[in-house]
């Protein structure tokens, strides 16, 4: 049966421990799955700017034995021309055997998805999901914390347009007894879908806070975000809130020794270079293993 990722939750709970486990043993024994995806074609239509996560799936593919064809910006395809989203999937069904695609329009690669006869992976649209994203975020916690339960979560940044954040909530909450921080400035707080639809009606326990030092202490984990110029109507605005918060190593003074801050990346400033020296730094790792998470759910989607 043809599956796709759209959301996050479009993996239950097992699929994502299955998937997790897969890319564990493909990090320790990557040479066990040179040849797994031989002669299968992964296309990348990325119509946003990235840098990770196109080349984390472009070296999957390529680890897996695989090809990549693609583009890297939308002005070098047909969508320059007035070709739209259904056309263009359909032509690239017979080109490749799995698509990841990334768009600054929300619900972009799900409309793809309906038209693909392919596995289309949504590798980020706008200010919505980044299910990819989601499972390198997991696999990284489960890494440092030895677990994906009974963890208090502190979420930091810009929690309002950060699509990273807002697939991590919905996936994380599926596990038992998470308790989550939301550390952001008033005009940046989690939508309310999220904390009425999601945490409320779940009953999952969750604090709103503005200090991100008050909450340090209680914090087994901290994802930083940064705050997302692109996604700003004007100038002023950004500017006023960019510097909202920013980790030092002072701040990290109060902090659990086995805490892991974690960062989907690019950082601009919101980390300070001196804190990549502190053993509790895991966002480096946290993007390689963005490449063994994508191994893992391009063979997945694939049947292999």
């Amino acid at each position: 049966m043809l599956r796709h990722l759209i959301d996050p939750l479009d993996l239950s709970r097992e699929e994502v421990i299955s998937l997790l486990d897969l890319a564990d043993d493909m990090k320790k024994h990557p040479e066990n799955y040179r040849e797994k995806a031989r002669y299968k074609k992964l296309a990348t239509l990325f119509y946003e700017p990235s840098t990770r996560t196109r080349l984390s799936f472009e070296a999957a593919m390529l680890n897996l034995g695989g090809n990549v064809l693609g583009f890297s910006d939308s002005n070098q395809s047909s969508a320059a021309k007035g070709e739209s989203i259904a056309d263009t999937i359909r032509v690239i069904g017979a080109y490749a055997d799995i698509c990841a695609m990334r768009h600054p329009k929300e619900g972009a690669p799900l409309r793809a998805s309906r038209y693909s006869r392919i596995p289309v992976i949504n590798a980020g649209d706008g200010g919505h999901q980044h299910p990819t994203q989601t499972l390198t975020d997991l696999m990284t916690i489960r890494e440092r914390a030895g677990r994906l339960e009974d963890l208090t979560i502190g979420v930091c940044g810009d929690l309002k347009f950060g699509r990273t954040v807002h697939s991590l909530i919905k996936s994380i909450i599926r596990f038992p007894n998470i308790r989550l921080v939301l550390i952001s400035p008033e005009e940046l707080r989690v939508p309310d879908y999220i904390t009425e639809d999601e945490l409320k009606a779940k009953n999952i326990p969750f604090t709103e806070v503005r200090s991100l030092d008050d909450a340090m202490p209680d914090l087994d984990i901290l994802y930083m975000t940064r705050v997302q110029r692109e996604r700003f109507f004007n100038e002023e605005d950004y500017v006023r809130l960019k510097n909202s918060y920013i980790l030092t190593v002072d701040k990290l003074r109060p902090a659990k020794e086995s805490l892991a801050i974690l960062h989907p990346l690019p950082r601009v400033n919101e980390i300070t270079l001196a804190v990549d020296d502190d053993p509790r730094a895991a966002y480096f790792e946290q993007a390689e293993n963005g490449v063994y998470v994508r191994m893992a759910l391009i063979c997945f989607l694939l049947g292999l």
